[in-house]
This record gives C-alpha cells, structure tokens and sequence, in this order.
C-alpha cells in the first residue's frame, strides 16, 4: 500500500486531487488518513478535514502550507519504505 500512498501524495502535489483522494480513501491506514486530511484541507473543507485529521492522530493546525505537508508525508512515507527493506 505504501507505494499507492506514494502516488497519492505525488498526484495531490501536481495538482491531481481527484486521482489522490481516490488513493487515499482506499485504505484505513493511519498515514492514509493523514493525506485525506490534507486533501480536505486543499479542497477547503475545513470540518471534514478535522475529521480525517482525528482519525490520523494529527493537528489541523500543525501545517500552514499544505504543499510542505504532503512533502513531510512523503518523507515519512520513503523512510517507512527504507525501513521495510
């Protein structure tokens, strides 16, 4: 799944919301989770994106800038892998 969640981030930092959230809503991952929040917050659905936010165990308020959110998540996302191998 982790390479799915890869592609997500990457569509939603092209501007691809619609092929990113379909990835996102795939799974019940928390990391999963966490992009739906952010693509949430892109879309401005402020309340909704708290919800997903809750779910991922992270703060709404913790990035003001959505695009360095999605490249923390890919951070994180790559050093998971790394640690898989």
């Amino acid at each position: 799944m982790n390479i799915d969640l890869k592609k997500a981030v990457s569509a939603a930092l092209n501007g691809d919301w619609t092929a990113a959230h379909e990835i996102a809503q795939e799974s019940d991952e928390q990391i999963a989770c966490w992009i739906h929040a952010v693509l949430h917050k892109i879309e401005g659905d402020e309340s909704n994106s708290r919800y997903w936010y809750s779910r991922a165990r992270k703060r709404y308020e913790d990035f003001a800038d959505s695009s360095s959110e999605l490249k923390a998540i890919a951070k994180f996302l790559e050093k998971k892998s790394l640690e898989n191998q």
